[in-house]
């Protein structure tokens, strides 16, 4: 028996993102070390252990970032399958407020730059409102960054109840 609480380094085989991946879509991966308890190994490296897609939120235009989560369902070993259950695996995505600000501030810093040129100080004052305007448009019209996991990729679920094998 596999005890609750038990890492399960995996290597994911399937591809997950958050701009893609539907709720209830298949996620496949395999053990990438054996899996040894108590000193025998109960489970080789490259065993199947397969999942789900229980959560993929898009970023959006100007707040909320992009998510995907997955969670383990169970594993095939000698021809059976065993049930298993696992904490949920969530990724966010990094947040994009700095780069936000600076395409805002950029915007600012040309409308002022132009608007000097064509109208002094006042003219400054006035292209800062209408870059800084513009640079806000950009902003709303662009979503945030996509979550991502290629196959390749580690990643450890972690098991909430004993997984009970059998072992020949």
């Amino acid at each position: 028996m596999v005890p609750s609480g038990t890492a399960l380094p995996l290597e994911l085989r399937s591809a997950v993102a958050s701009d893609i991946s539907q709720v209830e879509d298949a996620v496949r991966a395999a053990l990438r070390e054996p899996l040894v308890i108590d000193g025998r190994e109960l489970l080789p490296r490259g065993t199947e252990i397969v999942g789900s897609v229980i959560a993929a939120e898009r970023a959006g235009r100007i707040k909320g970032r992009a998510r995907v989560a997955l969670r383990f369902a169970s594993l095939r070993h000698d021809g059976e399958v065993y049930r298993l259950e696992t904490e949920p695996i969530e990724r966010l995505a990094e947040a994009t407020k700095g780069e936000d600000a600076t395409r805002v501030g950029v915007g600012a810093g040309a409308g002022a730059a132009i608007g000097a040129l064509l109208g002094g100080g006042k003219g400054a004052a006035k292209g800062a409102l209408i870059g800084a305007a513009a640079g806000t448009g950009a902003v709303m019209a662009t979503r945030g960054k996509d979550v991502r996991l290629e196959p390749g990729e580690p990643i450890d679920a972690r098991l909430t109840a004993p997984l009970k094998l059998l072992v020949r």
